[in-house]
């Protein structure tokens, strides 16, 4: 353990295990579902293969996390033990907490296409979305990576996001800019408002473009707004 503050003071403590770069934000992580490494390496662009597999171990070793053997013989995968379900109050207080007064203006340094696309994968209510297997391709122009992405949902609402072209029909298609795409996930732009006046364009299956609001969702905390004397972090 790194970080060490010298106090048997309860909030020390937990700040010594949780204090570490990153470990708060693989909670998070875990907290909404994610178990496999590589799905790790794409919710977290910026942290290095090194560093997470560093990270997991570390929580392995602080009792928060186990690690087990994929089925049908896949790498394995990571859940949360019970200390590490016992988080999950503490993470969203976390995560309101920074919606409301730590948030500020997105720069350009934070709109991260990787973690974007994950999330909003892992966030379309099948319940809304127009029934049967579906593509739906985003592209946006002027990146000069990650540029175009596809996810698919199958008939069971099992979803898959793909850097490369599935070589299916595409459903719908999305098109604009990053940070569009950034402020209708955070809540700050409304998709029906952006449609509207062109900022974001929408072609395809005429139900889903319809349905579009109800079934593709921001964030779970875009609903939170900054407070009006929010810190400028």
């Amino acid at each position: 353990m790194s970080i060490h503050y010298g106090q048997s003071c309860p909030v020390s403590k937990a700040a010594e295990v949780l204090g570490e770069r990153w470990t708060i934000l693989i909670i998070r992580e875990l907290l909404l579902g994610t178990s496999r490494f590589s799905d790790f390496q794409r919710a977290l662009s910026q942290i290095s293969p090194t560093l997470l597999t560093k990270r997991l171990n570390q929580l392995q070793d602080w009792g928060l996390v186990v690690r087990k053997a994929g089925s049908g013989g896949q790498r394995p995968e990571y859940y949360l033990t019970t200390a590490g379900i016992e988080l999950k109050p503490i993470v969203l207080g976390l995560g309101e907490w920074g919606m409301k007064w730590a948030r500020g203006q997105m720069g350009d340094d934070e709109l991260d296409v990787e973690m974007l696309m994950f999330d909003f994968c892992r966030r379309i209510d099948g319940a809304k979305l127009p029934g049967g297997p579906r593509v739906i391709e985003f592209i946006f122009p002027g990146l000069p990576k990650y540029s175009r992405w596809w996810i698919l949902v199958d008939a069971e609402g099992k979803r898959e996001l793909c850097l490369h072209s599935p070589g299916q029909p595409v459903d719908l298609q999305i098109r604009c800019d990053l940070r569009m795409i950034a402020e209708i996930w955070a809540g700050d732009t409304d998709i029906r408002a952006a449609t509207k006046d062109g900022r974001l364009r929408v072609t395809g299956d005429a139900e889903m473009v319809r349905t579009l609001a109800a079934w593709l969702r921001p964030g779970a905390m875009a609903h939170i707004r900054p407070h009006p004397d929010a810190l400028r972090v």
